[in-house]
This record gives structure tokens, C-alpha cells and sequence, in this order.
């Protein structure tokens, strides 16, 4: 479907389209926000609801069923409006986030189960619905701006996508603290109803398109979700359950692989594919793609895993945590405002290279955690990571769809979108397996120098016994082995998220090699 809105656009004031702007920047915040905005309160969550191996799964079950929903979404909003669609996922989201808040208040429930398993259930809900709202936001700001204001909108969005699951750790540690975890979705029902009032009056971009109903590729949506779906469950779980030697996790693995087939022959051969894959044909839309997925494993990579650290190995509180983390956020909202400017006199392939170049040292500088690292020592790394990242999106941004003529501009941005996400959802699985490996690898180095016979280990025995003894009736040797058993696994828990870390950065790196690959794009949007 082309949609005309040249001309639709004159009829609106500078006011209206800043309005605008503004309810789909708190459509943006709600469904990107609210993707990590869970991380520093996880340790809460776990010792109310339990189910601490599915620790990951709160945050996987969003980004996984928001990165599902991306391409279907898109093809929903042509056939029923963006207005519409827009209006339906921000009440069922609100719906979900009531649920969220609601998980494990009346006990096991059957079907969902347990309160982590409803949780995660009403996450994946809240995703389904968000997947909608990123990408509807995305293309409706490319269309609904012309010229210069599209730089400016984009820049906006592209901001917002890098910064929302950004301070979502930050807001999510200060409700935590303040009121309780279950604010953490409670909180989006003032900012969702202004929503829905804001947007059947000032969203007018396009309309239902009912002849579409008839050649939607129901096909292609089901295989889609049994690849992906299986794929991130057998990353997540794998480690957890031997990998294929579990039958559970063998058969989801052979699923995927057979879904992923037909889903690849399926978008290739039908005529209304549920994502067009030749739009990877042109070069500057593949690697923009890529660098997006890059920017997505090292945003919520990094999102997760430092206030894991803090909560793990410092013990920190959730609004300690969110004291941490939010450099970042502060780096980013200051360059926000230079972020458009800068892509306006700077080559947008310069631009991108400084941002991952400056990410993969931010990344560098972080590696090296030590038992003691908290808010100064991670100052100035997380600072320059956040301005990293606003070097990094907007330019990735315009590279990718700024090449596309506009028929193909819709079907682009449902696919750019869906590679943040999915690099978000596939690092945050794979997490798990690179720290159960590592941490065993470690631990295995460590405890080969614990020998009772060296004179630093027995002095540290026979001190800790001493210090005990008082508050033993027996011995207290064993309790001093204890302790220098949680030493040494503190300190692999500390190498192991070096090591994660700085696999994150390599990311970066490769992408930083492949960028003169990219060609200058010549468009309006990179005007």
C-alpha cells in the first residue's frame, strides 16, 4: 500500500505536528522502557515470586515476543490504520502491565502457574503489544515528517531507542525502592490513557487498507514464531537442561530448524510476504541492519548485565543499582540535543564509526570489574558508553533506511526494528551459556591454587577459624572453608563478567572492520 501524505502533512500546524511528536514519544517510552525497566528490581522480584532459574526470562519473554510481533504489526497497521493500531496495543499493553503488576497476589493460578511463571506469561503479553508500538512509532515519525523535520523526528526516535532501556533500569530501582515492584507497571497507566486520548485526535497519517485481509501471509506469521520462539527457548534454557540430550529441548531445536526452512522458502515465494527479506538486497540496508543488531546486543547486553553485577557481587539495593546505571542515561540525554547537528555536518559512516569505536573502548574500560567496582569505578565507562551509543543509532538509522525508495520504506523499518530486538533477545539468551561456561572454567583455575598447604591459604584457615570460634560450639574450621569457598566464587562470578563483557565489545569491533563496506547514502532522510 502507498500512502499518500505529502499533502495530508501541509494541512498540519507546527503545534499539531509537535504534539504529535509528543504522544508518540510516550508511545516509544512505554514500549522501549519498559523492555529492561524490570533489571535492578529482579533480586526483589525473586525473593517475593521465587523462580530464580528463570531469572532471565522476565526480560527475554519481552524483547523475544516484541521482536515476533514487529513484522506482523506492521502488516496489521496497513491494513487497519496506524491510528487504530496504535489505540489497540496501548489499552491491551496497559491491560498487560496491570497483570504484570498483579503476578503472584492470589497464589498459583492453573495453566500459568507459579507467580515468576504468570510474570513472564504477562511480560511476553506486555511484548506482543509493544512490538506494535516501537515499530508503528518508527514509520509513522518517517512519514508523518518531511525534510528537515524528518532528521529531527528520527533523531528524536533514534534517541529514544537507545535511551528508554537505558534509564529503565534507573526508574525501575527508584519505584522499586520507593513503593514496591509492582510500580514498576502500574506506573504506565497515567502516561497509556493521555496516550489514548492523544492519539485519535492528532495521528492522522494513513488509512484502513481492508483489501489487504486477503493476502495477509497467516503462513509465514506461524513459522516465524515457531523459528524464533523455539531458537530462544532452546538458548535459554539449554544450559539449564544439558542442551540436546533433553528431549524437551532437542524437539524445540528440530522444530526451529524445520520452521526456519519453511519460513525462509515461505517469504521468498509468496507474493505478500509477512517480512520482505530482498530488501536485504541493497548493501546499505543489510549492514545498517546489522550495525542495529550490534547496537541492540551491546545496549541490552550491557543493560543487564552491569546491574546483575551490582546485585550479585556488590549487593547492591535496586536504587543503588539505578544510581549506577544511570551515567549512562545522563551521558545520552546530553548529547542528545548535538545528535542531529552532528549528522548533518558529519559523514553518517564517520559518525557510526566513532560511536562503535568509542563503544568498544567503553566496553574495554568496563572489563575490568573487580570485587569492589561500583559508582566511580564505572563512571567514566558507562558515561562514555552513552555517548557511544548516540553516535551510534541515528546514523545507523539513516544509513539503513535512508537508501530505500519509499514503497520500500515500511517493510524496511518493520525489519530494521525487529534486528534491535532480536539482537537484544539472542544475547540475553545466550548470556546464560557463556556465564555458566565461563564461571565453571574459572572457578575450575581457582580452586586448583586452594591448598591447604600453602602458607597464604592456611593463614587465611587458620585466621578465619580464630575469628569464628566464638560463635561456633564446635569447630569452626569448617565454617572458615565456607568462607573462602564464597571468596573464590565471588571471584570467578567477577572474571566471568569480564569475560562476558568484553565478548560484547568484539561485537563492535567486527562491525568497526566491516564499515567500509557502506556506501554514502543519498536520500531526503540523510539530507
Amino acid at each position: 500500500m502507498t500512502v499518500d501524505i505529502e499533502t495530508h502533512v501541509r494541512t498540519f500546524t507546527r503545534a499539531e505536528q509537535a504534539w504529535t511528536l509528543t504522544a508518540l514519544m510516550i508511545v516509544f517510552l512505554l514500549g522501549a522502557g519498559d523492555a529492561t525497566i524490570v533489571t535492578t528490581a529482579m533480586p526483589r522480584i525473586v525473593a517475593q515470586l521465587g523462580g530464580l532459574d528463570l531469572y532471565a526470562w522476565v526480560t527475554t519473554a519481552y524483547l523475544l515476543t516484541s521482536t515476533v510481533m514487529v513484522p506482523i504489526w506492521g502488516k496489521l497497521s496497513d491494513l487497519h490504520g496506524r491510528k487504530r493500531v496504535l489505540i489497540v496495543a496501548v489499552a491491551i499493553f496497559l491491560a498487560g502491565s496491570c497483570l504484570s503488576g498483579l503476578s503472584g497476589e492470589f497464589g498459583p493460578v492453573p495453566i500459568l502457574g507459579g507467580g515468576m511463571t504468570q510474570l513472564i506469561v504477562f511480560r511476553a503479553l506486555q511484548g506482543f503489544l509493544g512490538g506494535s508500538m516501537i515499530p508503528t512509532v518508527f514509520t509513522t515519525a518517517l512519514v508523518f515528517f518531511q525534510g528537515k523535520q524528518r532528521v529531527i523526528a528520527a533523531s528524536v526516535v533514534g534517541g529514544l531507542a537507545s535511551l528508554a532501556p537505558t534509564l529503565g533500569p534507573v526508574i525501575g530501582g527508584w519505584i522499586t525502592d520507593t513503593w514496591s515492584w509492582h510500580w514498576l507497571f502500574y506506573i504506565n497507566l497515567v502516561p497509556g490513557i493521555l496516550v489514548t486520548i492523544l492519539v485519535p485526535l492528532l495521528v492522522r497519517v494513513d488509512k484502513p487498507d481492508w483489501g489487504l485481509l486477503k493476502q495477509a501471509d497467516y503462513l509465514g506469521i506461524v513459522l516465524m514464531s515457531l523459528f524464533l520462539g523455539c531458537l530462544e527457548y532452546v538458548l535459554e534454557e539449554g544450559p539449564r537442561w544439558d542442551w540436546l540430550a533433553d528431549n524437551t529441548i532437542f524437539t524445540a531445536a528440530v522444530v526451529s530448524a524445520i520452521a526456519a526452512v519453511f519460513f525462509f522458502w515461505r517469504v521468498l515465494v509468496v507474493r505478500e510476504p509477512i517480512v520482505e527479506l530482498r530488501t536485504f538486497v541493497n548493501r546499505n540496508f543489510a549492514l545498517g541492519a546489522f550495525y542495529t543488531f550490534v547496537i541492540g546486543t551491546g545496549l541490552y547486553g550491557a543493560t543487564y548485565l552491569i546491574p546483575l553485577f551490582l546485585a550479585q557481587v556488590r549487593g547492591f539495593s535496586a536504587f543503588q543499582i539505578g544510581e549506577t546505571v544511570v551515567v549512562t542515561g545522563v551521558a545520552q540525554m546530553l548529547m542528545s540535543p548535538f545528535t542531529a547537528q552532528i549528522a548533518r555536518r558529519l559523514d553518517l559512516r564517520v559518525m557510526l564509526a566513532i560511536g562503535m569505536a568509542l563503544f568498544s573502548v567503553a566496553i574495554y574500560l568496563t572489563a575490568s570489574l573487580t570485587n569492589q567496582s561500583g559508582f566511580w569505578e564505572l563512571l567514566f565507562p558507562q558515561a562514555l558508553r552513552g555517548f557511544a551509543l548516540m553516535f551510534c543509532y541515528l546514523p545507523a538509522n539513516m544509513i539503513s533506511l535512508g537508501s530505500l525508495p519509499p514503497d520500500k520504506l515500511k517493510s524496511g523499518a518493520s525489519l530494521y526494528n525487529l534486528t534491535r530486538d532480536l539482537g537484544g533477545a539472542i544475547v540475553l539468551a545466550t548470556i546464560g551459556t557463556i556465564m555458566n561456561t565461563r564461571l565453571h572454567f574459572h572457578w575450575s583455575r581457582l580452586i586448583e591454587n586452594i591448598n591447604p598447604a600453602r602458607p597464604a591459604v592456611q593463614h587465611f584457615l587458620d585466621a578465619e577459624t580464630a575469628r569464628l570460634g566464638p560463635h561456633f560450639t564446635g569447630d569452626a574450621t569448617p565454617g572458615a572453608i565456607k568462607l573462602l569457598g564464597g571468596i573464590v566464587q565471588r571471584e570467578a562470578l567477577v572474571l566471568t563478567f569480564n569475560d562476558v563483557i568484553l565478548l560484547l565489545g568484539t561485537m563492535f569491533v567486527i562491525g568497526l572492520i566491516l564499515m567500509p563496506l557502506v556506501r554514502r547514502p543519498r536520500s531526503q532522510m540523510a539530507g
